[in-house]
């Protein structure tokens, strides 16, 4: 197939390979279920959702899996902090990751391991690296040996992020008995209070990198095809999951894709620096499928500056569509979904040019208003399909009954809404290509005494409804 990836592990682009003929096999790194999910979390959510529905797109058989890190520091002291069972509160915070992700219309992953449910997998890992040389244990805890890996292997540490060993800080906190500073923390050993799972060097709990090699392999198998996650995973949990993997004898992943941040005034967004907007709140703003174009709108490794202005303007730009086929689907019946183009097919196969693939779908849309203008049924009909290919590969077809039919009562309500509204503006084109203005001011001005305000635009007019 003809698709290409740019692989952070080699920094360039390279034609995707699968393992297996016909499959895929993906593994991305989900949440820490410790607060309510915003903005930045999903954003990777839906990066990897279009990634996943490309490949199956093109008729490959993808196995997703979307690990959740259900024990942690921050976990254990937000839980303590706000007097709850720690599992009591990271359950809750899961529902609410599920929540959001099945609002932006992210398809279920195949699987979704916890790290609590496969200690026996890590144990396991953990006795293949002492086996290997690569591990040891002090006092109960369990740790990855960073210097005999790095000559046992040459340059493998620190080749995903660049960094250098002697230049490492895993941010963790210095133990006696530990060889290097730079050494990391496989198990940690038991604490009065906090949960803990036996193994044969003492009861305990894992330690973060350890858990989605031992997923991730469990799941997929020794090698996979793709592991993804964030820009800010790079270091130093991908570089401890790749040299953990190696040096347990795994090949692991071939290719490796990370999406970049969303910020705030340049700032990444992170509840230490207090401007996190959350998915409920946003929601107040945007329905869900507009959240979700503009959170899938920008490349997936370029930073996404969020602002309410471009949110809005996202908002508008997927109007613009919808209203299209609403008319389509208004005037024709079913819109049956048809095939994207091949500009649309050469943006997504250039390591998901998300941009250039908006662009395609609102030149489609251009044309199509342009055919149900010249009253072209069937080439309006033909335009509308492909706009729902293509809207259905970036997963905000405004027809699918996700969307369409399955919504929210307030999804329902814009829905009809809509229909109304298109065919007010049907009306109106209808007078202004008649040169009746009259009757289209007549057309704008009960719009505007509803509240619907009318942009006139080069891709045909959009519409919004006032925030008065």
């Amino acid at each position: 197939m003809t698709f290409k990836i740019f692989d952070t592990a080699t920094r360039t682009l390279r034609d995707f390979e699968p393992i297996r003929q016909g499959h895929a096999s993906i593994y991305l790194c989900g949440a820490t279920p410790q607060a309510q999910p915003h903005i930045g979390h999903v954003r990777s959510g839906v990066a990897f959702d279009i990634l996943r529905r490309w490949l199956a797109a093109k008729g490959l058989d993808v196995a997703f899996v979307r690990n959740v890190t259900d024990i942690d520091d921050k976990i254990l002291t937000k839980a303590a902090e706000n007097g709850r069972p720690w599992w009591e509160w990271v359950s809750h915070f899961e529902r609410e990751f599920t929540w959001a992700y099945d609002q932006l219309g992210v398809l279920p992953p195949s699987v979704e391991p916890r790290a609590t449910g496969h200690v026996t997998q890590m144990v396991e890992y953990m006795q293949r690296l002492m086996d290997n040389g690569f591990a040891y244990d002090v006092d109960g805890s369990v740790y990855f040996d960073v210097d005999a890996w790095s000559k046992a292997s040459g340059s493998d540490y620190g080749s995903l992020s660049g960094n250098r060993v002697e230049e490492m800080e895993q941010g963790e906190v210095s133990t006696p008995g530990k060889r290097g500073a730079h050494d990391f923390a496989l198990w940690k050993a038991a604490k009065p209070g906090e949960p803990s799972w036996p193994t044969p060097w003492g009861n305990g709990r894992p330690g973060w990198h350890l858990e989605c090699s031992a997923m991730a392999t469990y799941y997929l198998g020794s090698e996979f095809d793709i592991h993804c996650g964030g820009l800010d995973l790079q270091f130093p949990h991908h570089e401890n999951e790749i040299a953990q993997s190696h040096a347990a004898g795994d090949g692991f992943a071939r290719y490796w894709m990370h999406n970049h941040w969303v910020t705030m005034a340049g700032e990444k967004m992170s509840k230490s620096l207090g401007n996190v907007l959350s998915v409920p709140h946003i929601l107040t703003m945007v329905r869900p499928v507009e959240l979700r174009y503009y959170l899938g709108s920008a490349h997936y490794r370029s930073v996404l500056e969020y602002s309410e202005e471009s949110l809005h303007e996202a908002a508008v730009g997927y109007r613009r569509i919808e209203s299209f086929l609403l008319r389509a689907n208004d005037k024709f019946g079913e819109v049956a979904v048809g095939q994207w183009t091949e500009e649309f097919e050469a943006a997504l196969d250039e390591d998901l040019a998300v941009p250039r693939a908006l662009a395609e779908i609102h030149n489609t849309v251009r044309a199509g208003n342009q055919a149900l203008a010249d009253g072209d049924a069937v080439k309006a009909q033909e335009i509308a399909g492909a706009v729902r290919a293509m809207a259905n590969v970036l997963g905000f077809d405004p027809l699918d009954e996700h969307w369409f039919e399955a919504g929210s009562s307030n999804d329902n309500a814009m829905h009809a809404l809509g229909v109304l509204v298109e065919h007010q503006l049907e009306e109106r084109a209808k007078a202004r290509a008649e040169k009746d203005w009259a009757k289209a001011d007549a057309v704008r001005d009960r719009l505007t005494e509803a509240g619907i305000i009318v942009t006139d635009t080069a891709d045909g007019p959009s519409w919004s409804v006032s925030e008065k």
